[in-house]
């Protein structure tokens, strides 16, 4: 008998399909463009809030300089109008704006004399460890009490949507004062005043992660439940699989999809919440450069700030759009 050997050619990982690979090039290409408007949107929206805002910049700017408040003449004011390009109209002003920020220049800081991104560059490391550390730590406290909570009996489940309630309704500057008087005053295990150490990263991010983390576990908690009434999750603990490794093995994966989606959101929203924790902690970061910027109206600055939050949510979503692809095969085979 002869032996049939198969065609080398037949045993190759068949060839993506040409139609797919255009649609994934149309659709990488739409979000670009996408990331490009958002960005353009934020920057142009603060720019013109921090110019409608009354009062004068070069004044601003003077009092700054000489370190105390005081009317000056137009003679006075015309060299710093001119350093800055406030005596051109505003159209001007903004298109000169929009031409930096597609070369990276977001501008110079009115009182720090410095390009805007060396300035928020200096500061952007502290707030992004702080807001991944509590995106970390809130996911860890929503799936521990969505696992030990739900179809645990009545109690344990009371238990579980009472605390997620009340931990999503809580403001981050409520929830940093009491930890800030109860942790740092009262009971002295944590620093006043956060600084850059690690131990002064703890309290800023339980601030931002408590809250969160009730938010997601609510969400956890509504599809866990759907996937342990499901029939794969009855076929598992037929076949002998403990009630631990059904939630882990099987039912975790489907339950965490709604909220890995919304992961995204909660990133930006956590940097923007960092603004608030970063001033009540004294921690370095954006939100003290935010914070400086708008007192003095330091236009460049306060629009790079929002820039970069932008950034923030548009890298975001597009990690959880990765993420959701990984966790869901579904997706992978499209």
């Amino acid at each position: 008998m002869t032996a049939i050997t198969p065609d080398p050619a037949s045993l190759t990982t068949p060839r993506r399909p040409a139609w797919a690979t255009a649609r994934a090039a149309r659709r990488a290409a739409a979000k670009a463009v996408s990331a490009v408007g958002v960005l353009l949107a934020a920057a142009s929206l603060a720019w013109f809030a921090q110019i409608l805002i009354p009062g004068d910049r070069a004044t601003a700017i003077l009092n700054m300089r000489n370190g105390k408040q005081q009317n000056y003449t137009a003679t006075q004011l015309a060299p710093v109008r001119h350093e800055f390009g406030f005596d051109h109209p505003l159209v001007s002003q903004w298109l000169h704006y929009l031409g930096g920020f597609f070369k990276g220049d977001l501008g110079t800081s009115y009182t720090q004399y410095q390009p805007v991104t060396k300035v928020i560059g200096a500061q952007i490391v502290p707030s992004l460890v702080l807001t991944v550390s509590a995106l970390v730590v809130a996911w860890v406290l929503a799936l521990a009490v969505s696992l030990l909570t739900v179809k645990r009996g009545r109690v344990l489940e009371g238990l579980g949507s009472v605390f997620e309630a009340f931990t999503a309704s809580l403001p981050h500057y409520w929830v940093g004062v009491i930890l800030l008087v109860v942790l740092a005053v009262k009971v002295p295990l944590f620093p006043v005043i956060s600084g850059s150490g690690a131990s002064g990263l703890v309290l800023p991010v339980l601030t931002l992660a408590i809250p969160l983390s009730g938010f997601l576990g609510q969400v956890i908690r509504d599809e866990l439940d759907k996937v342990l009434d499901q029939p794969f999750v009855t076929t598992a603990r037929t076949r002998g699989m403990s009630d631990t490794a059904v939630r882990l093995r099987h039912a975790l994966r489907h339950a965490v999809l709604p909220a890995v989606t919304l992961s995204g959101w909660a990133l930006g929203a956590l940097v923007s919440g960092a603004v608030i924790v970063e001033n009540i902690y004294g921690r370095p970061g954006i939100g003290m450069v935010l914070n400086t910027a708008v007192s003095t109206r330091d236009v460049p600055t306060v629009a790079g700030v929002v820039v970069v939050v932008a950034a923030v949510y548009v890298a975001a979503n597009l990690l959880v759009d990765l993420a959701y692809t990984a966790i869901d095969p579904r997706l992978r085979a499209s």
